[in-house]
């Protein structure tokens, strides 16, 4: 026995669970005690472990009474003794009357023989500061998310990156707040969460707050429909959909929606992505009272365009002609005296504005003179408002133009001081 004690192994025979227990009870000091020496460790390590079902222990959960008050107990949301004095918190395992009465006689000696008036008003008071501190806490927790989504809206509005919340917004605030006021407002700008993909969440949710009040009011009253195909700068066809409708007593425009045509663009693709919203969205089509479009074959096609594939749905929708488009085709027609002068107008702003060097020569020169403008506008063919805005900017710079262009087109020049054509 004493070697085997010695070696700590066993080399001939394994031990069976009943010669283990045995072993176990032999090992014991001379008071009848087990030993936890090492030695008994290691020898323990040896032993095979027992293979038989264990059921599991669990902790049993103590309850609270209120009779620990007289001893500045009181019992936190989970479950656990807090003490009215020094607010230390215990576990549960610590909730009978021992423990607690151990506390309450060595460490708070010099409250032994108050009364339970003066334990009632001590849990009174924490109870006042932790509701405090929770109210502190979820104030600038809301305060902080309100922050955020403000911050967030801005950045969509100017169409910023996402990063620049927390690179440049933040910093820039917390310097600000501390020049102002102090360091310690300063850090309440700390908790403020600005990073690049909660920046992307919070305009995310604005965005589909206001597609929801967009669609939840049109879903009840009579709208419009404005339907617009274009191609963006990357060559992608894009279908625009504007909506007016009556809000409070008032009408109000908005972008409905903006959708890339991945394939065709013709009338029943066009159709079909408005079908598809509207279907998604649970908005009747019998509420469309009015189309407008652009007068192009995709749209008003009388078996395949769009018109007539929402006509179907609804028979009381009508069609209009966009008067954009429609003083567009006026401006075709004429007549040859204001054509001529409009053609002339745009001749001297192309030469101005063909070159770098001539803008920038022209800018000098509006500057020393003083003058409301240093630029002229180039116009849109579709957009016949732009060429009333051309000819007004050209008449507003009309003696700057003209002693420039006496340097530079002696023929110009002269047309700018001709009185009939200016008039």
């Amino acid at each position: 026995m004493d070697s085997w004690l010695k070696s700590g192994s066993i080399n001939k025979t394994p031990a069976t669970e009943s010669s283990c227990y045995n072993i176990e009870e032999s090992i014991t000091n001379e008071n009848g005690v087990n030993d936890n020496s090492p030695t008994s460790q290691g020898m323990s390590s040896t032993l095979p472990p027992n293979t038989g079902d264990s059921v599991p222990r669990t902790s049993k959960k103590r309850k609270y009474d209120e009779s620990y008050l007289e001893m500045e107990f009181i019992e936190t949301n989970d479950g656990q003794p807090q003490c009215v004095i020094c607010s230390k918190v215990f576990p549960n395992s610590s909730m009978y009357p021992g423990k607690l009465r151990h506390h309450y006689e060595k460490v708070h000696t010099d409250h032994n023989g108050k009364p339970l008036d003066f334990f009632k008003r001590k849990r009174s008071e924490l109870l006042a500061v932790k509701k405090k501190i929770k109210k502190h806490v979820l104030t600038d927790n809301e305060n902080a998310l309100k922050a955020s989504y403000m911050v967030s809206y801005r950045i969509a509005q100017k169409g910023e990156a996402h990063t620049i919340a927390e690179t440049l917004i933040k910093p820039c605030g917390i310097d600000i707040v501390t020049c102002m006021l102090d360091d310690k407002s300063a850090k309440h700008l700390s908790i403020i969460p600005l990073s690049n993909n909660t920046v992307a969440r919070r305009i995310k949710d604005l965005a589909s707050n206001v597609s929801e009040t967009l669609v939840s009011r049109i879903k009840y009253t009579k709208f419009a429909l404005q339907i617009d195909k274009s191609t963006d700068i990357a060559g992608l066809a894009v279908l625009l959909v504007f909506v007016r409708y009556v809000n409070m007593n008032s009408f109000e425009e908005d972008l409905l929606f903006c959708k890339p045509l991945l394939s065709n663009t013709t009338g029943v693709q066009i159709f079909g992505l408005l079908d598809d919203f509207f279907t998604e969205n649970q908005i009747p089509w019998t509420n469309c009272i009015v189309v407008c479009t652009d007068g192009a074959r995709v749209m008003t096609g009388a078996t395949a365009g769009a018109i007539a594939k929402i006509k179907e749905k609804s028979n009381e929708t009508t069609s209009s002609h966009c008067i954009l488009h429609r003083h567009a085709l006026a401006m075709k027609n004429i007549p040859l005296c204001l054509k001529n002068v409009l053609d002339e107008a745009i001749k001297i702003v192309n030469f101005i504005k063909s070159r770098l060097l001539k803008s920038r020569l022209f800018k000098i020169l509006c500057d020393d003179l003083g003058s409301i403008h240093n630029t002229l506008l180039f116009h849109t063919e579709i957009r016949w408002l732009s060429r009333g805005k051309v000819l007004t900017r050209l008449m507003e710079l009309r003696v700057e133009v003209s002693s420039f262009l006496m340097d530079h087109n002696v023929t110009f020049a002269e047309t700018m001081n001709d009185v009939i054509w200016l008039c």
